[in-house]
């Protein structure tokens, strides 16, 4: 670890490339630096590899075949056929780092990051590092979004967020609700429809992709998009990653009749909920799957975030610092950069902008 910074034992850390973020998109970005030469270093505030899937549910599975699941360099196992579960993508990544000796420090918190002589100053809970680029890559697992419903803070029942969802142990024997029409809201829907009276609560009626449809088509489809306007064509948009993917438990939960859904409720009270028709319910907790915001708060001291949460970027390089880039938040920060197979590209393209930038 040496060669990532200088001083180690003492208060100053210094290196060309500090990456903040430990998880995907920030392995992506050090794969590619690597190849550079250019010092760097990883800072991830989690005790353990994995990023966002370290905090996954147990029974959670990707909607893609692991060789569409994978980063650069390296297939994770499994081929065409296998769709992984969280453990799989947590070993792959572990396994990845120890691949292509990425050199990142856990647990470092970084608290801010300041323009400093030319460069950087990183505050972090092991001291300050200094770096002449940063790459942001914390991703949004660590800013899960709840609604403000009526009286929510008023409501005596469990109330957790898909974040800190573990398994439908908790909840036996229990009326719960699952807030989110997405993906997330539909495993975690199906898991729990066996252990509980679970109703599924979503804003529209959810869409349920064919059975033979999964995300390697949904990425083919939107990649196809993708060209085609960068080559000034029409194109027909593809089907929504928002879409509900049929894996297996999801279409379990389908054949017993289990993915029905109803439309949300007005307001809570003390003991439950008040639906739109004025009907009182009581239910012993609330399960979130709505989503998430982008964890760019170290980011605050350098005022480029605007008013809707986001940095604004060229490409992934932030247009009012022009030697911050930030990967994996979604497309705003390149296509597909949110998931495995698509953080690659993404993670390239900064590269090579910061190889170019440093070179100047």
């Amino acid at each position: 670890m040496e060669e990532a910074g200088r001083g180690m034992g003492g208060a100053e850390r210094e290196t060309e490339v500090a990456v903040v973020g430990g998880g995907q998109a920030a392995l992506a970005v050090a794969y590619y630096l690597r190849r550079t030469g250019l010092r760097h270093v990883l800072l991830d505030a989690q005790d353990r590899s994995g990023g966002a899937w370290a905090g996954g549910w147990d029974s959670l599975r990707l909607f893609s075949p692991a060789r569409f699941s994978s980063l650069p360099g390296w297939m994770m196992a499994g081929g065409e056929d296998e769709y992984p579960s969280r453990a799989d993508v947590l070993e792959y990544l572990a396994r990845y780092e120890e691949r292509y000796e990425i050199p990142v420090r856990r647990p470092v918190t970084v608290h801010a990051v300041r323009r400093d002589r030319g460069g950087f100053a990183l505050d972090t809970s092991e001291g300050e590092w200094r770096a002449r680029a940063v790459v942001s890559a914390t991703g949004s697992w660590r800013r899960p979004f709840v609604p403000d419903v009526p009286g929510r803070d008023l409501f005596r029942g469990m109330q957790i967020h898909s974040a800190d969802y573990r398994s439908a142990a908790p909840f036996a024997g229990k009326r719960v609700l699952v807030v989110g029409g997405g993906n997330s809201g539909a495993q975690v829907l199906a898991e729990l429809s066996r252990a509980c009276e679970a109703t599924w609560v979503t804003l529209h009626p959810p869409r349920f992709l064919p059975d033979d449809v999964d995300g390697r088509v949904l990425f083919d489809q939107a990649t196809a998009l993708y060209r085609a306007r960068a080559a000034g064509r029409d194109a027909a948009p593809p089907a929504s990653l928002g879409d509900i993917v049929m894996v297996a438990p999801v279409r379990a939960a389908r054949d017993r009749g289990a993915l029905a859904s109803v439309r949300p409720f007005e307001r809570f009270t003390a003991d439950g909920v008040v639906w739109p028709d004025g009907r009182e319910e009581r239910v012993d907790g609330v399960i979130w799957c709505t989503g998430f915001r982008a964890a760019l708060e170290h980011l605050r001291p350098l005022g480029v975030i605007g008013e809707n949460g986001r940095v604004a970027v060229r490409g992934t390089r932030a247009a009012d610092e022009p030697r911050l880039w930030l990967v994996g938040y979604g497309d705003w920060t390149g296509f597909a950069s949110a998931t495995l197979i698509g953080v690659g590209r993404s993670a390239r393209a900064t590269v090579d902008e910061i190889k170019a930038a440093l070179a100047e």
